[in-house]
Formats: structure tokens, sequence, C-alpha cells
């Protein structure tokens, strides 16, 4: 599950690579307002008329709201998970297109350092900005118990599968497979693809570049935020630096399947969740991220271009 959300937001952060040719720093913030985003919402739907307004669109600050108690999930409130997943998705493509307008394209022709350097000043920006206005605490989203759990026979134990986790399976491979269609089937998928192969070539065959990197923050900004959310969903708590604490293992994840690989972050994505989760069987939980990290640099070690060998987008 760790890794599905690791390669959801990666798909969006080798997208943005790829053809706009920078590392987005301020990505992991664009996870952390998603989620705020589509947890407000959620809030709202599931508790309107039981809580004030004003506290269930700071989703519960000062936990002034629990989402137990007004039965936030899957199960209890099926239309406000969803309308929070849409809200999260659409506001992030909001957030992510006023970004790049603003601050990102009168840059766009610069070196790589000026973008990468003004996206961590957006990160922080972003970060404290959020942490201002829903405050520093971390709070408690969901209604965990009130949601089916099934037990399976593996192997030599017993499996626990939540609710939680199979919307997050439904949704994640929903979307990674929608973007396989459309990197393989349209004609916008062709022209990215194209652009990240050679953007002034692109350029001269009457391939719309602009209008191709505005689908790109569309496609990452939207994916970007409903893994956000869904990570929340997931895991049951929320704070203003989720994103950023989740954003060296979405990194690692796109360095690891091969920079510029959109298959490559679902695959990188996927290893790297699963070497977080499972290594605190031997390990400390606190050496979890490190584990995965030496997973990352001895695969490098024997194949350094990544697991998808650098294929650019597709």
């Amino acid at each position: 599950m760790r890794g599905l959300v690791v390669g959801l937001a990666g798909v969006g952060l080798s997208m943005t690579y790829s053809i706009l040719n920078f590392a987005n720093f301020s990505h992991g913030d664009y996870l952390t307002s998603g989620a705020f985003a589509g947890w407000a919402t959620t809030y709202l739907v599931a508790g309107y008329g039981n809580a004030n307004i004003g506290s269930l669109l700071l989703v519960g600050a000062g936990g002034s709201v629990f989402g137990g108690a007004i039965g936030a999930g899957i199960v209890t409130s099926p239309l406000a998970v969803i309308l929070g997943m849409i809200v999260a998705g659409l506001s992030t493509i909001a957030l992510s297109l006023l970004v790049d307008r603003y601050v990102y394209k009168p840059i766009r022709d610069e070196d790589g350092i000026a973008l990468l350097i003004t996206s961590v000043g957006v990160a922080f920006a972003l970060r404290y900005l959020i942490q201002f206005v829903f405050g520093p605490g971390v709070r408690g989203t969901t209604d965990a118990g009130g949601q089916p759990e099934w037990s399976l026979v593996f192997i030599d134990g017993t499996v626990f599968v939540h609710a939680h986790d199979l919307t997050l399976l439904v949704v994640a491979g929903s979307l990674m497979l929608g973007v396989h269609l459309l990197l393989q089937r349209t004609k916008l998928g062709k022209a990215m693809r194209a652009m990240s192969d050679n953007e002034d070539l692109a350029r001269v065959t009457g391939i719309p570049t602009e209008r191709v990197i505005r689908s790109t923050w569309i496609i990452g900004g939207g994916l970007t935020g409903i893994a956000g959310y869904m990570f929340v969903l997931w895991k049951g708590t929320l704070g203003f630096n989720d994103g950023w604490l989740l954003l060296l293992l979405v990194f690692a994840a796109v360095i690891l399947g091969g920079i510029g690989s959109i298959y490559g972050a679902i695959a990188g994505g996927i290893i790297i969740g699963l070497t977080a989760s499972m290594s605190v069987i031997w390990i400390p939980s606190a050496f979890g991220r490190a584990a995965a990290f030496l997973v990352m640099i001895t695969i490098l070690l024997f194949k350094p271009q990544g697991i998808f060998s650098g294929r650019s987008t597709a």
C-alpha cells in the first residue's frame, strides 16, 4: 500500500522532470495541499450539521472535530470520501497551474538549478502556509474502526485487509492504468513522449509545446493530489509536513525506476514502499527509510540508469 502511494506520487514527479527537465522539490507539498483540501471537503460533507463548519473546514484543528466522530470512511461516508478525492485532485491541479504561471514560467528558459532552487522556495512557502491555516498538530482523520476488515490466511500467518487498503488499491491501480492508456493510445500521450525525447524537434514539427506543458501539470497535479488524499485515508492521520516526509521516498522511487520513466516510477515506488515497510521485521522502524535508500543504492550499483534504463516518459 505504501508503495502504491509512492509510485502514484512518483508518476507526477517523473512527468514533470521528463517534460520540463527540473526536479520539483515542491512536489511533496503539493501532496499535502491536495490532502488538506480533500479532507476539508470530506469533513464538511460527512460532518455537516453535527459540528461547527469552521472546525470541519480546518479538518478538526486543535482537536475540535475527530474523523471517528463524524464517521469519515469509505464505508460509513462514501460520498464524502469520493468528493474529497475529486477536490484533492482538482485543487492540486489549480495550484500547479497557478504556481507554474506566476513562478516557473517566467524562469523556464533558465538553467535547471534556478528552477530547482525556486521549487524549494515554493515548497517552504506552501508548507508553512498550510501550517499557519490548519495548525501544526497531527490529527486523526478517519473512522478506521467503523470500516470492515478481512483476515486472509497467507503461507504461515494471517494478513488483515482493511477497506481503505482495497480503496487505495483500486484507485491507484485505475489511475496508473489510465496514465498508461493516455501515453500509449492518445495524441496527447504521443506529443508528451515526443517532447520528452527532444523538445526542440517537437516544437519544429508543430507540436504545441505550451499546451503539452500545461497538460503535464494538469495530469501530474491531479495524480499528486489524489495520492496525498489516499495516503491520509490509508494511514488515518494528517499533518502539515506529511508530503515533505514522503518526498525523499518519492525521489528515491523515481531515481530507482529510471529518471523520466513513468513505468519506472511505479515499479520503483512499489519496491521502495515494500522495503521501507518490510524492513521493520529485522531492524527498528526508525531505520525503515534508510533500508529503502540502501536497496536503491544497491540496485543502482548494478543498473546505474535505473530499472527501466532511463526510458523517457514511457
